[in-house]
């Protein structure tokens, strides 16, 4: 898959698809098992909010190349969004998930990981 040809789009999609499962993960290995109690946690971390909020806290650490996906992702997202979630923010969510979504696909396993992992962080501490 030529993964640098992508559109933000479909880097965001599959951004957003991995960055959930591992949640989702995460989640499950802290014993969090009722389902009620999963999903009302995973939004600290999923929601649109919560992308913008995670990027504004990891945003100097990104290279160039990823702020290059980012704004892809970024601008491909003002074509439709949610009528409940803030443009802006979805706007920075779409970046982010497509920087994830770009570093799966490139298998760039040690990089997603960290990233993920400092995400968690934030929205931990937050």
């Amino acid at each position: 898959m030529k993964y640098n040809l992508l559109n933000g789009s479909n880097l965001s999609y599959i951004g957003d698809a991995y960055y959930e499962l591992e949640i989702r993960k995460y989640l499950i290995g802290k014993n969090i098992t009722k389902n009620k109690e999963l999903r009302k946690i995973s939004i600290e971390f999923v929601s649109a909010s919560a992308h913008a909020y995670i990027f504004e806290n990891i945003k100097d650490e990104l290279t160039e190349e990823e702020m290059n996906v980012f704004t892809r992702g970024r601008n491909a997202s003002t074509i439709g969004h949610r009528k409940n979630v803030d443009r802006k923010e979805h706007a920075i969510s779409s970046g982010y998930e497509a920087v994830l979504g770009y570093l799966y696909l490139k298998e760039d396993f040690i990089r997603l990981e960290y990233l993920i992992k400092k995400s968690i962080e934030i929205v931990e501490n937050k």
